[in-house]
């Protein structure tokens, strides 16, 4: 029986508005995958504590404020920090094209923005994301 994948949900800084990302846990959930969704007001530190702790395979990042480069960084930069640069990063919300592109430089590996379908989330993590050793 193959192991069904983690994945966490997590709300980075200030940003008080979680409905997406709420409705992204729901979907994953809804396909099959086991997620843990943090809450809202998350720090980078406590984003990648978690995904430690909860041993996922991938962590899918949602933010609204504008602070996307600043906080997709940081937990890029933990993740490696703490050897985990295994897990796979990918997120959403509110990202200009040229910030999209340099998130993705940085090792975000996939970036959704509003009017992205479900089912292309749902379709890029299937295709992408696999179980961690």
């Amino acid at each position: 029986m193959a192991k069904k994948l983690r994945i966490l949900v997590g709300k980075p800084g200030l940003d008080g508005h979680d409905r997406g990302a709420r409705i992204i846990a729901r979907m994953f959930r809804d396909a099959g995958y086991e997620v843990i969704y943090t809450g809202l007001h998350q720090t980078p530190e406590m984003i990648v504590s978690t995904a430690l702790q909860e041993d996922v395979d991938a962590i899918g990042l949602s933010i609204l404020s504008g602070a996307h480069n600043t906080l997709f960084k940081k937990v890029i930069d933990l993740l490696k920090e703490k050897n985990l640069d295994d897990i796979f990063v990918f997120g959403g919300g509110i990202i200009p094209d040229d910030d999209a592109e340099y998130l993705k430089s940085i090792g975000v590996k996939g970036v959704f923005t509003p009017g992205a379908s479900l089912e292309s989330i749902l379709e890029f993590v299937k295709k992408e994301v696999k179980p961690r050793i």
